[in-house]
């Protein structure tokens, strides 16, 4: 049976479309009109419809981890690697200071109001981001817009300019329905809470659980 496109929604809207297509299967199940970009990762962008992203600081994931091949779906290796950064104690972890922290949110929250994407729900963990939200530009545009201008801050700030702060490579997943929507709103907000970092989502001072997005 074909696939049904999902019908746009405005992003203000409580309750969004999403899922999180495996890459192994993404091609039966993109709706159209669909952008494509690839660099290490495939990037499929549903126009009108939220996407989970990721990133991290650069060097923050040990090689031998990085590069391992594990016979496990793209989902379990997300959340296996999620775990790991969550707990690391070594690595840059520049995301734990306050002012490389504000110097992020300031930038989504400019982004956002400059309508370059809607943001619904993000996180700042010490050496990577989430974000759910729903591109209004090309998605490599918003993260080129993000990661650009906060990198060149964050380096001043730090005296490390010209060296990489972000990863170059982005993870992201597309939306579809309201109760996965839900549940990778619930999985980002609760993000400082798995890491035994605080008791409620609320608690943590990089979040939107704590700043909600006006």
């Amino acid at each position: 049976m074909p696939h049904k496109a999902t019908p746009q929604i405005s992003c203000h809207k409580k309750h969004l479309y999403l899922a999180i297509s495996l890459h192994a299967n993404v091609s039966r199940m993109v709706p159209s009109p669909t952008t494509f970009t690839k660099r290490f990762l495939p990037h499929w962008q549903p126009r009108g419809q939220a996407i989970f992203i990721t990133w991290r600081l650069h060097g923050s994931m040990p090689m031998h981890i990085a590069a391992r091949k594990e016979n496990i779906t793209t989902g379990e290796s997300f959340v296996r690697h999620d775990r790991i950064l969550d707990h690391a104690q070594s690595g840059p972890l520049w995301l734990n200071e306050p002012p490389i922290a504000e110097c992020v949110v300031s930038r989504l929250r400019e982004l956002h109001r400059r309508k370059l994407f809607c943001l619904q729900t993000y996180v700042l963990m010490a050496n990577h981001v989430h974000l759910l939200l729903e591109p209004q530009a090309p998605l490599a545009q918003i993260t080129q817009k993000i990661k650009g201008a906060t990198s060149r801050k964050a380096n001043l700030l730090l005296g490390l300019t010209g060296q990489p702060f972000w990863q170059s490579e982005s993870f992201d997943h597309w939306i579809r329905n309201p109760g996965e929507w839900q549940k990778i709103h619930t999985y980002i907000e609760r993000n400082p809470v798995t890491a035994g970092l605080v008791q409620k989502p609320e608690d943590w001072p990089w979040s939107s659980a704590s700043h909600p997005i006006e």
